[in-house]
């Protein structure tokens, strides 16, 4: 298994890898560059047999700063300079590929791997091993984000809405549902020329499997089945089928995700949501690579005051600043921190917060999210309705998917050059999180999603969901080409 690297693929890839060695008892390989695999190793359960096996790179070697292997310490600008630097893993990669299969007698079951690293799949048909694309992504995003790279209508028209030629299905795009990389696109640049080089080696593949479940994203796995005209797409959501915690001789309970540092105690915020009444705070968090500009941080924290909603707020650096700087009291208007503070309205987190913990809490009614697929599943798993700001990829795409085909969003900005104002979030807020309509029907939908994927994991006696199934015929297809 062999994820890019990036947080919000290493941690679904992980999660999937545990979901096979506890069902299936298969030896797992899982590869990355060594700083990636250094961290990973506290996320592992004591008894787990999976192997993380590093493969050589050096950052400065590539362009780009020491000891950058994770998108996570990189300006979005440069993150192609890393996808770039990930074709200088393929030897190696092809020689572990050839040592297992000495040392076995025989080559690996399957190889499964990242959606940006579609060059796997030639190392796999050389050897005639089973080879699969894992899409940490939803299938509407997905889909839409590789239409548009593909094709680039916006690049061919003055219009500023366009269809996309291959999925008429989602209706227009508009120019501003574009990430910045994209907007800027026009077949010769470095993002152009790595997508619409190696994303369509996917078709190459044997199957594909997307992070996603049937009842959510019927739309974007129409449009994959149609692409990969006949070749299996598997909706496998790993994310919520392994959640296990276990305890390391450290005597600390650990959870298979990311073991970042928290800018917050996880047992402090916990019981602060636990003095909150049900239903009655707003979690804001734009994930792990992405932030707003200055300008959009002043007017989302006067619309998060004004609002009167209690909230928990994860601040991390404007867009103008280092991604890594530390904490300013001027991102926030004067006073800020204190007042909400001294008025208990809220927790301003720097950095980083548990964002599990405190998406399943009892005290969350609704998440102000960048609409990443790893943030919305764990909002919808919990019935948590969104507020979209969608930055980046594909996100612009999972907000369409949320507020026009599910119900369970509200866009409230769009990137990171977009005019917010703080009357506009305020009334959001107020929408969602109220006694509405639209708010009520939101969380009755968002309550829905919850059921639809308890029931896509649940397996007891005559019943067996459609993500159990899913990842039990990814294997019979696999074991299939071995025979």
């Amino acid at each position: 298994m062999f994820p890019f690297m990036a947080q919000g693929h290493i941690m679904p890839f992980l999660t999937l890898a545990h979901q096979i060695e506890q069902r299936f008892g298969y030896k797992i390989i899982f590869v990355n560059t060594p700083l990636n695999i250094k961290k990973l190793h506290s996320s592992l359960p004591p008894n787990s047999s999976i192997s993380l096996v590093e493969l050589p790179f050096c950052s400065t070697d590539h362009g780009l700063p020491p000891n950058s292997e994770n998108t996570d310490i990189l300006p979005y600008p440069i993150i192609c300079n890393l996808l770039e630097a990930s074709l200088s893993l393929k030897p190696y990669f092809n020689q572990l590929i050839l040592d297992l299969t000495k040392q076995q007698n025989h080559p690996p079951l399957c190889i499964i791997t990242d959606m940006f690293l579609g060059w796997t799949v030639d190392i796999a048909n050389d050897l005639n091993i089973f080879h699969a694309v894992f899409n940490t992504g939803g299938a509407y995003g997905m889909g839409v984000y590789y239409s548009m790279w593909m094709n680039l209508p916006h690049a061919k028209t003055d219009s500023d809405e366009f269809t996309l030629p291959d999925f008429p299905e989602v209706g227009s795009i508009h120019r501003s549902q574009l990430p910045n990389n994209l907007r800027n696109a026009n077949g010769m640049d470095s993002w152009s020329i790595y997508i619409q080089k190696y994303l369509p080696l996917w078709f190459k593949s044997d199957g594909i499997l997307l992070n996603t479940i049937e009842e959510l994203d019927q739309t974007g796995l129409k449009y994959f089945r149609r692409q990969f005209n006949g070749r299996p797409v598997w909706p496998i959501l790993p994310a919520f089928m392994y959640q296990k915690k276990f305890v390391k001789d450290d005597g600390v309970v650990h959870s298979i995700r990311s073991q970042k540092k928290s800018g917050i105690d996880t047992q402090k915020c916990i019981e602060w949501l636990d003095n909150q009444s049900m239903n009655s705070v707003l979690f804001v968090s734009f994930g792990s690579q992405n932030t707003i500009s200055s300008s959009q941080m002043m007017e989302l924290a006067i619309g998060l005051e004004e609002s009167g909603k209690n909230f928990i707020w994860v601040v991390r650096p404007p867009v103008e600043f280092n991604i890594s700087e530390e904490f300013r009291s001027e991102w926030l208007p004067k006073g800020y921190e204190d007042r909400i503070q001294k008025q208990n309205k809220g927790l301003i987190v720097h950095t980083w917060a548990p964002q599990l913990e405190i998406l399943s809490h009892k005290s969350t009614c609704a998440f102000l999210s960048h609409c990443g697929w790893n943030s919305v599943l764990e909002s919808l798993s919990h019935g948590v309705p969104l507020l979209g700001w969608p930055l980046s990829g594909e996100q612009h795409y999972n907000s369409k998917l949320l507020e026009e085909e599910v119900g369970v969003c509200i866009e409230v900005g769009r990137g990171t050059i977009c005019e917010v104002k703080h009357e506009n979030i305020q009334k959001a807020i107020e929408l969602v999180m109220g006694e509405s309509e639209k708010g009520v029907e939101m969380r009755k939908n968002a309550c829905q999603i919850k059921e639809m994927i308890k029931n896509a994991i649940r397996e007891d006696e005559g019943f067996k969901g459609g993500a159990i199934k899913a990842i039990e015929d990814f294997f019979n297809a696999a074991l299939s080409m071995r025979k």
